[in-house]
């Protein structure tokens, strides 16, 4: 009966956007938000992000790893991108598993970034600066019963619909401006 509620929230609760996106496709138009706030004056590997809108949004600390001088005793930033990832997938499949009435037993992604830190602190400027590879593995099991071809399905509409993993992939303009 709860799956059941589940589903049909799901399906009421994203219809009548897609509907009204079609519609009037500016107001599809969202914002993401993160700010860091405090930890500038006495350390330098250390501070806190808030996520999100301020009367929903979620303080983390953060450090920084001790490849780059840090201590390693906080989420780093690639950690919270790779987080980002993760989240982002797994939340995909399990709204796209729940639209195509497909109940999950199992679902963990785990996202893992590898990166040369070489070049980020100038020592070998012929190596890059990010992540040279993200690899993310999916553990997932659906009901019994539920066909190959359409937990394939699934994967690749989550795959295709997952906002931070096509951006990643994708050409994405960034702009940074100073005051």
């Amino acid at each position: 009966m709860l799956d059941e509620i589940v589903r049909a929230g799901t399906r009421q609760r994203q219809d009548h956007l897609r509907k009204d996106y079609k519609e009037n496709p500016e107001k599809a138009l969202i914002t993401d938000r993160a700010r860091t706030k405090g930890g500038v004056y006495t350390d330098p590997f250390h501070g806190n992000v808030a996520i999100g809108k301020n009367e929903f949004g979620v303080v983390l600390p953060f450090g920084i790893h001790k490849a780059v001088g840090g201590y390693s005793d906080a989420p780093n930033p690639g950690d919270l991108l790779c987080a980002a990832i993760a989240a982002c997938i797994d939340s995909t499949i399990r709204i796209i598993s729940d639209r195509f009435n497909v109940k999950l037993m199992h679902l963990e992604v785990e996202v893992k970034g590898e990166v040369d830190v070489r070049g980020t602190l100038l020592v070998d400027r012929n190596v890059p600066v990010g992540f040279q590879s993200i690899k993310s593995q999916i553990n997932i099991r659906a009901e019994e019963g539920t066909a190959e071809k359409v937990l394939q399905k699934i994967l690749a509409a989550a795959e295709h619909s997952c906002v931070n993993l096509q951006t990643l992939i994708s050409d994405v303009s960034i702009q940074t401006n100073v005051n």
